[in-house]
């Protein structure tokens, strides 16, 4: 210690051992960088000089104390503090690396995008191809008969549709459409959870964008690569196209089972009518359709069909698109399948057009309309008239098919059914099949006997008639005598014909046919004249035109004119036929004889109620196989074949029977409203009160084609022209 300092005299600090304990140079705890003072050493604190030294020193002091595990109190806000701490970290922790994740997880999706994207074609050469095109096929009257094309259906503008059709499709399909940019995060990720709590595949998050991509461009197998590459699509249409073209493009591609495709297709196929105007009802069936267009197709599973319907209007109602009331109306009044439109006669004409339309326009790359020549109520009444009786005779006479043709007098086909029910059979006799025409055919031997000289009331002799082996006989077996040609024709008698063939020659007969309208072969013997080359109903029904319009031949046609959608022409018919094919004198002659076939003769079944003139022949093949009614008015030609596509025999269905009555109902509807007006060449007087050679009261058989080369004896003491009724009808 340093010593006591006596006035006027310095004193200098010494280092001995006295003093050296008291200059202590020796660092203490509180000279270290911790600062703390280890708990075995006891150190007083020093007095404070100042309030704000205290406030300083205190918090160190109790945080001492608790790291010492004494105090004077206990911190019961420290757990409390630690758990909002803890929180707050694990937030701010959460929220970042979820940015960060989610800002890589964006790069990798667009790298794999970007990786996928790399294997479709330049994005130079994108766009979305041309719907295929479809075929409108309507009536004279501009009635649509059928569409025809890959669709089935027209293309229609969304703003022509009825609100609740889109409606339907976005609420069960796609709510979030108009907000979503082709990809709804939402929607896919609702779908994940439900596939995965459900254990299968139960949900799809598809867009109605991602769909109509995977439609225009892709095919529907199911890899990564492919729902990627859909991804990116569906992103690129919707940068290109706005919503609504993107919705309207999507309702005239979208398939709907049966062969349809686009809304307008399935409307029509379901329910006979536009999309234009299907009711609520019928717009959610087409919308429940898409979930699976076979499965709930409603001509197959009715059941399952509007049960899915009733889901739809559900959605519909919840996603605020239709009231509620609107909603149980709809559920109470399903829709209903007609299903008629699939079996309709008018799909044989559309689909004979089909088979000529590029021989007209050539490949067909728009949307065209071709307007035909058929009358929608003729149409409508041949097929019911051919349904109907074979419905009801069908069977009793063992006959299956048939079919109807009805041409006017400038060859335009009105009419034609190709079949009892297009829905069962598709094959078109009327155009295709070749049968026998039998007995029909003799009014080319007849008009060729009288173009060479002979008259009505030329006379032959009807008995037994043998050519190298062959021996025709009639129907009746029997034999007549001298008759005339218009009672030959009339009563069909086959050794007459026979016997004018070969005086004719078969060439010349040839040539009449195909004067008259005949393309199919023809052989070059006797047997023609019965009938025995076959021929279809069109060209036998165009052979018979000439005789009602005055003797002009005519090629039979459907197609009137071809446009576009837009109206501009492709193709119109020119053009009236081959001109003058029969003279006036022979015309005259053989409208009176044929006249005679339906006030006399086999076809008396065929007389039209009132009492219209007309004409025509009754036709039958060889052991019953065909039945035909080939007859006309001065204003229409029609003809009716019936028999069976195996070629089997009927139960003996003549010409005069079945086919006539179903020509008679065909053509009484035909002509309503029609003025009556006689044959050319011949007054109606005349074929209405002309004295038949044979009594209208006589029940004349129907005279038909013989069973081929049968030999027959010749008839003893054969009658002459004034006994001729007595012979036949005297017993």
């Amino acid at each position: 210690m340093a010593q006591k300092r006596k006035s006027g005299t310095r004193i200098e600090p010494t280092f001995d051992g006295g003093d050296a304990a008291f200059l202590d140079l020796r660092p203490s705890p509180r000279d270290r960088v911790s600062g703390s003072v280890p708990a075995r050493r006891k150190r007083k604190a020093p007095e404070p000089e100042t309030l704000d030294d205290e406030e300083e020193i205190a918090p160190k002091a109790s945080s001492a104390r608790r790291k010492a595990g004494r105090g004077p109190r206990k911190d019961r806000s420290g757990p409390r503090r630690k758990r909002q701490s803890f929180l707050g970290w694990l937030i701010r922790r959460t929220v970042y690396w979820g940015f960060v994740l989610s800002i890589w997880g964006a790069v990798a999706v667009v790298g794999i995008l970007g990786y996928y994207a790399a294997h479709l074609p330049p994005t130079s050469e994108w766009h979305v191809p041309d719907r295929p095109p479809n075929v409108k096929i309507v009536a004279a009257n501009g009635e649509l008969l059928a569409n025809r094309g890959d669709t089935g259906g027209e293309a229609v503008r969304l703003e022509q549709l009825p609100p609740y059709l889109p409606q339907a499709v976005i609420a069960i399909e796609d709510r979030r459409f108009y907000s979503h940019f082709g990809l709804d995060p939402i929607g896919l990720a609702r779908a994940m959870a439900v596939n995965l709590s459900s254990g299968q595949l139960v949900q799809g998050g598809s867009t109605l964008t991602q769909q109509l991509a995977k439609n225009l461009f892709l095919e529907p197998d199911r890899t990564l690569g492919r729902k990627m590459q859909e991804l990116v699509l569906a992103l690129w249409l919707e940068a290109t196209y706005s919503k609504d073209e993107i919705l309207e493009m999507y309702l005239n591609r979208v398939y709907l089972g049966a062969g349809a495709y686009g809304v307008d297709a399935a409307a029509r196929r379901y329910f006979g009518k536009s999309a234009r105007m299907v009711t609520l009802a019928e717009a959610a069936t087409l919308a429940g359709l898409l979930k699976a267009p076979s499965r709930y197709a409603p001509t197959r599973n009715p059941k399952l069909a509007s049960d899915r319907a009733q889901v739809v209007l559900a959605a519909m109602r919840d996603a605020g698109f239709i009231e509620p009331s609107a909603a149980k109306t709809a559920m109470n009044e399903p829709a209903v399948v007609v299903s008629i439109q699939n079996s309709s006669s008018a799909n044989y004409v559309a689909d004979w057009v089909m088979d000529m339309l590029p021989q007209y326009v050539g490949a067909i790359d728009a949307d065209i309309v071709v307007d035909t020549t058929i009358d929608g109520s003729m149409q409508e009444a041949a097929e019911m008239a051919l349904r109907g009786n074979l419905a009801a005779q069908g069977d009793t006479l063992g006959v299956r098919q048939g079919a109807v043709v009805v041409l006017d007098t400038a060859g335009a086909v009105k009419a034609l059914v190709g079949g009892a029910d297009y829905g069962q059979s598709q094959f078109n006799r009327a155009v295709a099949a070749k049968r026998q025409p039998g007995s029909a055919f003799k009014p080319f031997v007849f008009l060729t006997a009288l173009e060479a000289g002979m008259t009505p009331d030329t006379v032959r002799r009807d008995e037994p008639f043998t050519v190298k082996g062959w021996s025709p006989q009639n129907y009746t077996k029997k034999f007549y005598g001298d008759v005339t040609l218009t009672n030959a024709l009339a009563m069909s008698l086959n050794t007459v014909a026979a016997r004018l063939m070969s005086e004719l020659g078969p060439k010349a007969v040839i040539k009449t046919a195909r004067r008259m309208g005949i393309s199919s072969p023809m052989a070059t013997n006797l047997s023609l004249s019965l009938g025995t080359s076959e021929v279809t109903p069109l060209e036998l029904t165009a052979a018979f035109v000439p005789f009602s319009n005055g003797g002009y031949g005519v090629v039979p046609h459907v197609i009137d004119r071809i446009r576009t959608a837009e109206g501009r022409t492709l193709y119109a018919r020119q053009g009236d036929g081959p001109g003058k094919v029969v003279g006036p004198t022979q015309l005259a002659q053989m409208n009176h004889m044929l006249a005679q076939t339906l006030v006399t003769g086999t076809g008396k079944k065929a007389v039209l109620f009132d009492k219209r003139p007309a004409a025509g022949k009754t036709g039958t093949s060889q052991e019953f196989r065909d039945g035909w009614f080939i007859g006309y008015t001065a204003n229409l030609t029609a003809a009716v074949w019936l028999g069976n596509d195996d070629n089997s025999p009927t139960k003996k269905a003549t010409g005069g029977s079945l086919p006539a009555d179903i020509w008679r109902e065909t053509m009484e509807a035909a002509h309503l409203g029609l003025p009556v007006a006689p044959l050319p060449g011949v007054a109606e007087q005349m074929i209405l009160e002309a004295g038949p050679a044979i009594s209208d009261d006589a029940p004349l058989p129907p005279a038909e084609v013989g069973s081929g080369n049968q030999l027959v004896p010749p008839q003893e003491n054969a009658p002459g022209p004034l006994d001729l009724i007595g012979r036949i009808f005297g017993n």
